[in-house]
C-alpha cells in the first residue's frame, strides 16, 4: 500500500488520501478497497476531484448494476416457469434450450456484473482477511459451479441426484444475489456520500478565486495560487479567501461561520479577516497570513473529518463479533451442509447446498460493521452544522453520560470582555499616574482583566511606559518596574506573599466591590498599597438560556473560578448555578475536577483560557469555547466554534442523539443475524416446511446494510431546540 503523508505543507495542493470507515487506519492516496473488510475506500476529507471519483464508483456500481438486472430478469423467469401450473407443463419451460439460456445469460452477471464483489472475496482469502465478501464470493460461487458442472459435466454426479433425468441447476440464485449485492453497494455508496455533505458545506464557504492585487491591475487568480505575503482585495459581497490582516480600506463582515452572530463586524486596518467569511458594502485590501491548510476554515473541515473517521469505545464490542463472525458463519454453513446431506430429502445433496449457500449469504456482517462508523459520521457532520466540533468519537461517546458540567467564569459564562469601572486609590497615590502605572505593567499579560485595565488608561487619554523585569505569576498577579518603581497587580493574598502589608482597609472596600460582581484587584507601588482597580465582566446574553438548557438536561452546573468568593458567588446566585468554588488556581481546577470524578461523577468541563487546558484534559470530556485560545483548544474533545454555552447543550443531545443511534444499529444487526442464520440453515423446515431460498437471503442482507444507514442518516434532522 502507498504510504501518505498525513499533513500537507500550507499551500501545497491538496493531498487526497482515501480511507475505510470500518478501519481508519487503512489509508492509500488512491482509490481503492480496504484490504481487511473489502469496502470501497472513501475520501478522508472530500474534495471537488476526489468527488468525481466517488460518482465514478458510484456510476460503475449502478451500471454492472442494471445491466446484470436485464439479464436476470429472464434467467429467473426461466427458473420460475415450471412452478406456475400454466407453464409448467409446456416442454420448453425444463427443456435443454431453458437450461443453456439460464448458463449463458448468468456468465456475463457473476463473470462481469459480479467481478468487484468476486475480487474482494478473492483478495479477502489471499490475505486471509476474511470478511463479507468471503462469504459473498462462497454462495455466488457454489451455487454457479455447482450449475456450471451439471450442464458440461452432468455424469460427473451420482445417479441419485437426478430429478427427472436432470441434474437441479441454480443459476438464478446465483445471479439474483449479485444483483441483490450490487443493488445494496449503489444504495450504500449514495448513503454514505450523503454522510459527507457537512464537509462539502464548510468547503463551498471557500471561494475558488482570489483577487491578488498586482502593479498592473487586480488580477483574479486561483486559491491555491495564493502565497503567504500577497495582498488580496476583497469587494462588496464577496468571501474572504483566506485568513490575513486588512493593510486598506474598511468594510463590515459577516462572521456567523464562526460565531454564529448574524450581525456583521466592522473591519479596518489591523483587524483579522477570516477566510469564508462574507464581506458587506465596503472594499479592503488585505495581507494573506495563513493559506492552505493553515487556515481556520481548513482546520475547522480537518477536525471534522477526524473526528469523523475516530473510532468510539462502543465500536469495540463490534469489532470483536467480527473477529469471530467470519469463521464461525463458515463453520455453520460446512455443520448445514452436513446435515442436509446427512438427514434431509431427496435430493440432499441439492437441499445441502442451496441451504449452505443461503446461510452464507444472510449472514453477511455487512449491517454489524456499518453500524458505529456510519452514526458516528452523521452525527459528527450534524454537530459540525451547529458549530459543535468533535475531536473525536471516543468524546461524544463519553459526553453521553456526563453528570457534572464544570464552567470558567470569564469568557465562558461572561462575555470574557471585562470593562474597568472603579479607580480608587489610597495612600494619596494621584489617579491618573496609578491607572498608568498599571496599565503599563497589564500591558504585558495576556488575562482578559488586564485588557480592561489597558482600555480603561486609553480611554482616558494616558499612554503606556517601559517596564523592566517584568514577570507573572498564575493564578496570584504580575510585576514589573517602571522607572525605578516597583509595580505590583492582583489578589490580596498575592500582594502578601511580595510582603505587601496594611492591605486591611483595602480589604474591605474590596469586598463590597465583590458583593456587587465586580473584581477586585489590588495594587502596590514601592511596597505600598497605592489601591483598587474593580472590573466588571458582563454575563452573555446567552447564558441563562444555557443554565436552563443544561438543568432540563439532568446536568449539575459547578462554576469553578480564579476570581474572589464575592465576586463569584454573586455571579452564581444571579445565574442560578448549583455550586461555586472560587479562588481556584489552574492546579486547583484540575484537583476538583479529579475529586469530582473519585466520587463517581461523570465531569465535562468548560472553558477559554490557557490556564483552563490541565483541567481541561483531566475531565471526561473537555469542552472548548472556540472563541478562547488555541491551547484549550488543543486540550479539548468537544470545541464550541461559537463561543455560546447553549452549544453544550446542544453537543450533549448531539452524543446522546449518537449514541442511541448506534445502538439501535448494533441491535438491530445483531438481532438480524441471530435470526436470520438459523432460518437460513433450515430451522422452519421440520415444523412448517419452510426454506430460504439464497435469492431471498440476499434481498435480506442487502436491506439490513441500507437499514442500518438509513438509520443514521436521520441523525441528519436532529434538533437541538429545549425540549424541556
Amino acid at each position: 500500500m502507498t504510504p501518505v503523508i498525513a499533513q500537507q505543507e500550507s499551500g501545497s495542493p491538496h493531498t487526497v488520501v482515501y480511507t475505510c470507515p470500518m478501519h481508519p487506519e487503512i489509508q492509500q492516496d488512491h482509490p481503492g478497497n480496504c484490504p481487511k473488510c473489502g469496502m470501497t475506500l472513501e475520501l478522508k476529507t472530500p474534495a471537488a476531484p476526489a468527488d468525481q471519483i466517488e460518482h465514478a464508483e458510484s456510476d460503475d456500481m449502478t451500471r454492472r448494476m442494471w445491466i446484470g438486472a436485464v439479464l436476470t430478469i429472464p434467467v429467473f423467469l426461466l427458473a420460475m416457469a415450471p412452478m406456475i401450473p400454466a407453464l409448467a407443463r409446456q416442454p420448453w419451460v425444463d427443456g435443454h434450450l431453458a437450461r443453456w439460456l439460464q448458463f449463458a445469460l448468468t456468465i456475463p452477471v457473476v463473470c462481469w456484473a459480479g467481478w468487484p464483489l468476486l475480487y474482494r472475496g478473492w483478495r479477502s482469502v489471499v490475505t486471509w482477511n476474511l470478511n463479507m465478501f468471503t462469504l459473498i464470493t462462497l454462495g455466488v460461487g457454489a451455487a454457479f459451479l455447482f450449475s456450471a458442472v451439471a450442464m458440461i459435466a452432468p455424469d460427473a454426479f451420482p445417479h441419485g441426484l437426478r430429478h427427472a433425468g436432470k441434474i437441479g441447476i441454480y443459476f438464478e440464485a446465483a445471479s439474483v444475489i449479485v444483483v441483490l449485492v450490487l443493488l445494496g453497494q449503489v444504495l450504500e455508496l449514495q448513503a454514505r456520500s450523503r454522510t459527507g455533505s457537512a464537509i462539502k458545506a464548510l468547503l463551498n464557504l471557500a471561494p475558488p478565486t482570489a483577487r491578488q492585487v498586482a502593479p498592473g491591475g487586480d488580477q483574479v487568480v486561483p486559491l491555491e495560487q495564493v502565497k503567504k505575503g500577497d495582498w488580496l482585495r476583497v469587494v462588496p459581497g464577496d468571501q474572504v479567501p483566506v485568513d490575513g490582516v486588512v493593510v486598506e480600506g474598511h468594510s463590515s463582515v459577516e462572521e456567523s461561520m464562526l460565531t454564529g452572530e448574524p450581525l456583521p463586524v466592522e473591519k479596518g486596518v489591523g483587524d483579522k479577516v477570516t477566510g469564508g467569511t462574507v464581506n458587506g458594502p465596503g472594499s479592503f485590501v488585505m495581507r494573506a497570513e495563513r493559506i492552505g491548510s493553515d487556515t481556520v476554515l481548513a482546520q475547522i473541515v480537518h477536525m471534522v473529518a477526524e473526528a469523523q473517521r475516530s473510532r468510539a469505545p462502543i465500536q469495540g464490542l463490534a469489532d470483536r463479533v467480527a473477529g469471530i463472525f467470519v469463521p464461525a458463519v463458515l463453520a455453520a454453513a460446512v455443520l448445514t451442509f452436513g446435515l442436509w446431506l446427512w438427514l434431509g430429502p431427496e435430493p440432499r445433496l441439492a437441499h445441502a447446498i442451496v441451504n449452505a449457500v443461503a446461510v452464507l449469504i444472510i449472514a453477511c456482517p455487512c449491517a454489524l460493521g456499518l453500524a458505529t462508523p456510519m452514526s458516528i459520521m452523521v452525527g459528527v457532520g450534524r454537530g459540525a452544522q451547529e458549530g459543535v466540533l468533535v475531536k473525536n468519537a471516543e468524546a461524544l461517546e463519553r459526553l453521553e453520560k456526563v453528570t457534572v458540567l464544570v464552567i470558567d467564569k470569564t469568557g465562558t459564562l461572561t462575555e470574557g470582555k471585562p470593562k474597568l469601572l472603579d479607580i480608587l486609590t489610597s495612600n494619596g497615590f494621584d489617579a491618573k499616574e496609578f491607572l498608568q502605572f498599571a496599565a503599563s505593567i497589564e500591558q504585558n499579560s495576556e488575562h482578559p482583566l488586564a485588557a480592561a485595565i489597558v482600555l480603561g488608561a486609553q480611554e482616558q487619554g494616558l499612554s503606556t511606559v517601559a517596564v523592566k523585569d517584568f514577570r507573572s505569576v498564575t493564578g496570584g498577579g504580575v510585576l514589573g518596574s517602571i522607572a525605578g518603581r516597583a509595580v505590583i497587580i492582583g489578589k490580596a493574598d498575592f500582594l502578601k506573599r511580595e510582603h505587601i502589608s496594611g492591605l486591611e482597609a483595602l480589604e474591605a472596600t474590596a469586598g463590597t466591590l465583590q458583593e456587587a460582581g465586580k473584581t477586585a484587584m489590588f495594587v502596590a507601588i514601592d511596597g505600598k498599597p497605592a489601591g483598587i482597580l474593580a472590573v466588571a465582566d458582563p454575563i452573555k446574553s446567552t447564558t441563562p438560556e444555557a443554565i436552563r438548557d443544561l438543568h432540563a438536561l439532568g446536568i449539575r452546573l459547578i462554576m469553578v473560578t480564579g476570581d474572589n468568593r464575592r465576586t463569584a458567588e454573586a455571579v452564581a446566585k444571579q445565574l442560578g448555578l448549583d455550586a461555586v468554588e472560587a479562588e481556584i488556581e489552574p492546579a486547583g481546577k484540575v484537583a476538583y475536577v479529579k475529586k469530582l470524578r473519585a466520587d463517581g461523577q461523570r465531569v465535562a468541563m468548560a472553558g477559554d483560557g490557557i490556564n483552563d487546558a490541565p483541567a481541561l484534559s483531566e475531565a471526561d470530556v473537555g469542552i472548548a469555547m472556540g472563541t478562547g485560545t488555541d491551547v484549550a483548544m488543543q486540550s479539548a474533545g468537544i470545541t464550541l466554534m461559537r463561543g455560546d454555552l447553549r452549544g453544550v447543550a446542544k453537543a450533549i443531545r448531539l452524543s446522546r442523539a449518537t449514541m442511541s443511534n448506534i445502538r439501535q444499529n448494533l441491535v438491530f444487526a445483531f438481532l438480524y443475524n441471530v435470526v436470520g442464520i438459523p432460518v437460513a440453515a433450515g430451522l422452519l423446515y421440520p415444523f412448517f416446511g419452510l426454506l430460504l431460498s439464497p435469492m431471498l437471503a440476499g434481498a435480506a442482507m442487502s436491506l439490513s446494510s441500507v437499514s442500518v444507514i438509513g438509520n443514521a442518516l436521520r441523525l441528519r434532522h436532529l434538533r437541538f431546540a429545549n425540549r424541556a
